[in-house]
């Protein structure tokens, strides 16, 4: 049982692939340097974008997601979850 409890403990380090979804026509989802939109913009992420989510925190009303690129690994930041879907 024990090592049924370790392997859920490990899948939920990293909640998988996830794409952007939702952002309005002509306008990209912001990914920051923090949780919240206080911090820098590091980039905009328009819809169809592949994304890692590797954890989410709740900041005021809003769910923030640590997230990477799927084609940059190296490039991570923060996006809101209302912008997220399963992949």
């Amino acid at each position: 049982m024990a090592a049924i409890v370790n392997t859920e403990s490990a899948a939920a380090a990293s909640l998988g692939q996830y794409e952007v979804f939702g952002v309005e026509d002509g306008d990209m989802l912001k990914m920051r340097a923090g949780p919240g939109t206080g911090f820098n913009v590091i980039v905009g992420l328009p819809n169809g974008t592949a994304l890692r989510v590797h954890t989410c925190e709740q900041t005021g009303g809003t769910r923030w997601c640590r997230v990477s690129l799927k084609r940059a690994r190296g490039l991570k930041g923060y996006v809101s979850w209302a912008y997220l879907r399963k992949k």
